[in-house]
């Protein structure tokens, strides 16, 4: 049966809410990359705001058994499942999101990532809930299946054989820079509907790999930003866990890589080999994985 997406006000009154819904103003969000309307919704009454989102993935199960109690997550206030489809009341979390990204705002939203990857570094407990290590792994595979160039496909296999070794901590797969919003005094990572223990370093590449220092950049991220990032991760989450700092600059490397070649394979799998991304991206992966493979065979 094909899903037939319901507005807010469809959904709100089969909801046990602590507000009278008819009096709310209700404002529906719309996505970043296109403007297209997405089902997430702004419910204000009066000074107090909710958010209502429809579920996607495994995102109210990660919610509920990986996520909870945690200060750097929006708080979840109720589950609602009407018609096999899942609906979460959550906190309203008031904030700029990271695409302008400022020395402040990257703390704060990498003292978020480490809270929660410290406090699930290697738990075994956690291993199949949520996106799981092993359902994660075929598509990372069929991503290098469509790279059509023999040294990037080298490169991407080492990138494969740390990724299988690598420990693994919580992470958030889709960790681009609009889903960190961040207020004064922290940051709250949202949009869990892909999660699971997975190689740590996953979220962490992904929310720095596609900042440029060009002002009218849709990520922007200045080079000392970055690599203030890279050394304060490494100096409040790895240096403890018995990795050096060379290791981590190389390992990092390889899963930069794997976020580079995201837009290489889509121009090849969609034959939009002319877009503006494909030829960003086809330049630095066949860039990043030529100095991979040199620093290897010193």
């Amino acid at each position: 049966m094909q899903h037939v997406s319901k507005t807010a006000e469809q959904i709100l009154p089969q909801m046990n809410l602590p507000f009278d819904w008819q009096t709310a103003v209700i404002t529906q969000f719309r996505h970043e990359e296109d403007g297209e309307p997405y089902q997430v919704w702004k419910i204000q009454i009066c000074k107090e705001a909710y958010i209502l989102k429809e579920a996607k993935g495994y995102e109210a199960e990660v919610y509920t058994s990986l996520l909870p109690h945690l200060n750097s997550v929006p708080q979840v206030y109720q589950i609602t499942v009407i018609e096999d489809t899942t609906y979460l009341l959550m906190e309203y979390v008031e904030g700029q999101d990271l695409r302008r990204c400022t020395r402040p705002a990257l703390t704060l939203a990498l003292d978020a990532l480490i809270q929660i990857q410290q406090a699930t570094w290697n738990n075994q407990a956690l291993a199949y809930i949520g996106y799981s290590f092993e359902e994660s792994l075929p598509h990372r595979k069929k991503r290098g299946t469509y790279l059509q160039d023999a040294q990037l496909e080298a490169a991407y296999d080492r990138f494969l054989s740390l990724y299988v070794r690598l420990p693994r901590t919580l992470c958030h797969d889709d960790l681009l820079p609009f889903n960190v919003l961040v207020s004064p005094d922290r940051a709250v990572l949202i949009d869990w509907e892909y999660a699971g223990l997975l190689p740590y370093p996953t979220s962490f590449a992904r929310l720095i790999a596609h900042g440029e220092e060009s002002e009218d950049a849709f990520f922007y991220m200045t080079e000392a930003d970055r690599q203030y990032a890279i050394s304060y991760y490494y100096d409040r989450l790895l240096r403890d866990k018995g990795i050096s700092y060379e290791e981590w600059l190389h390992i990092l490397d390889y899963f930069l890589l794997y976020e580079y070649c995201e837009w290489v394979m889509i121009g090849h799998r969609y034959g939009n080999t002319d877009s503006i991304n494909y030829k960003k991206y086809i330049e630095l992966a066949k860039h990043h994985a030529q100095k991979l493979l040199t620093d290897d065979n010193l």
